[in-house]
Parts: structure tokens; C-alpha cells; sequence
């Protein structure tokens, strides 16, 4: 049950990343979808959506190494 619970938590940063980079992609191609009023607005979201579904991978990924002790010293608290 604990891993399901890890494989969601994980699954729904992934998928906003996912489509953060179909927005950055629409946006270079100059395909407006709809909720957005400007290109500009939808390259931001998209960036923005990008950056926190990596981030908080990462983020779940290094406090996991840090609780088995797999990091090097710098990355240690």
C-alpha cells in the first residue's frame, strides 16, 4: 500500500511536467490552446509547470537517498 501511495505521489508531478513540455512545445509550433489568451502566458505556465514537477522529483528523490545515507557529505544536512 505504501509503495501505491509513493507511485501516486509521484505520478501526478510527472504528469505536470509532462504537460508543461506540451505547452512549451505548442508554444515554439505557435499553437494556442484554448484556456490561455496569449502565447507568452502559455510558454510561462508551461515552464513553470515544468520546473515544479522536476523539482519535486528531485526533491522526493534526494530526501529518499538521504534517509538511506547514499548521498555524498555536500548533499547531507
Amino acid at each position: 500500500m505504501g509503495r501505491l501511495l509513493a507511485f501516486i505521489v509521484l505520478l501526478i508531478p510527472g504528469i505536470m511536467a509532462a504537460y508543461g513540455i506540451k505547452l512549451t512545445r505548442d508554444t515554439l509550433f505557435n499553437e494556442l490552446i484554448s484556456p490561455f489568451p496569449a502565447l507568452w502566458l502559455q510558454f510561462v505556465v508551461g515552464v513553470i509547470f515544468v520546473v515544479i514537477g522536476i523539482g519535486f522529483f528531485a526533491g522526493f528523490l534526494l530526501n529518499r537517498d538521504r534517509k538511506k545515507g547514499t548521498v555524498s557529505e555536500r548533499f547531507q544536512k
